[in-house]
């Protein structure tokens, strides 16, 4: 958890979808181009490209910048998969930022400072940028008059990209816009293992490392020994997903699953249904030695299942009908029994 240190005191920072599509690489991605555009940086990173790695204790500033005037809400997603709300709080003075400016956290001159706390592992910041101030009713709320920071009720990534898909789906798609940036909190001294990060952009999603079964997907996954590895991702109702990942000592490597759902083909009727055709009415048809029906109007339809079946036709004045049929679909045959 990240926390806040202010002068002289410190304070724990509480912790904390047309429908928006939501990514396991993004957290939630607004499905149309909108022409408002925002971008999160973290101090040790100005191109958001990379992963950089900050310690424990060690003090951290998040940048967001916006094209247009706009209300920008900042979150981050810590290893554990719980969440903290940045922006808003009580502490800044406003989440409202002017076109072409950039808004920090923390502000130069605030008392306080974003001092970098456990737990180890692979972070993600997300900036959600809007023309207009959002309602986080749903996902957020200060739980007493004396609260700096708001509490997260989202546990998870997934949650919480659930709930502002509910928060921006009101509002035109062209008036909001997000961003994402990583960054990693290592341990204080040297370590001779590495962590892995494994997203997921389904629910009940389960990651198995080199055949042990490590656990849920959107988690961050430590200890790990060096090396090159085999893992599979699964989810019920999806195709696997299998693929190599390169552990390597005091990092994280990302590993972003994204599912295609099953196509089921449903199975073959067992019942099947055959027309019998003849130019005799009331002609009396009989089915596996079964009485099936009378002929009317020229056309006599019967269920029968998949396979082989004796069919026997009978009408006064006329030779008794009888042939085997080996039936696999539906159609359909004519019998016109001679005198």
């Amino acid at each position: 958890m990240k926390k806040l240190l202010m002068i002289p005191a410190a304070l724990l920072l509480s912790t904390a979808a047309a429908a928006p599509k939501i990514s396991a690489q993004s957290i939630i991605v607004n499905p149309t181009q909108p022409d408002l555009s925002v971008s999160v940086r973290i101090n040790k990173d100005t191109t958001g490209n990379q992963n950089p790695a900050y310690k424990v204790d060690e003090n951290a500033v998040i940048t967001a910048t916006v094209n247009r005037d706009a209300y920008v809400y900042l979150f981050n997603v810590n290893p554990d998969g719980s969440v903290d709300q940045i922006l808003p709080n009580r502490l800044s003075d406003s989440n409202f930022v002017k076109a072409g400016a950039t808004k920090s956290f923390p502000e130069a001159g605030d008392n306080f400072k974003f001092t970098i706390a456990g737990p180890i592992g692979q972070n993600k910041v997300l900036a959600l940028a809007s023309l207009t101030p959002l309602k986080l009713d749903q996902i957020s709320s200060f739980k007493t008059g004396q609260d700096q920071f708001a509490t997260v009720n989202a546990k998870s990534q997934a949650g919480l990209a659930q709930a502002l898909s509910i928060v921006v789906t009101p509002i035109p798609q062209n008036s909001w816009v997000s961003d994402t940036a990583f960054y990693t909190v290592a341990a204080v001294n040297p370590v001779s293992t590495g962590s892995l990060f494994v997203g997921a952009n389904v629910d009940n999603a389960t990651v198995i490392l080199n055949g042990q079964r490590l656990g849920g997907a959107n988690v961050t996954y430590n200890n790990l020994r060096p090396g090159s590895y085999p893992v599979r991702i699964q989810a019920p109702g999806y195709n696997d997903i299998s693929t190599t990942v390169a552990i390597r000592a005091g990092t994280t490597t990302n590993l972003n699953a994204e599912f295609v759902a099953v196509v089921v083909t449903p199975p073959a009727p067992t019942r099947l249904t055959i027309s019998i055709r003849s130019n005799l009415n009331n002609a009396r048809v009989f089915v596996d030695g079964q009485e099936a029906g009378t002929v009317r109007n020229g056309t006599l339809s019967v269920q029968v299942d998949r396979g082989s079946h004796e069919i026997v036709m009978i009408a006064p004045g006329y030779r008794t009908f009888l042939s085997t049929y080996n039936v696999t679909t539906n159609g359909q045959i004519t019998i016109n029994p001679t005198r």
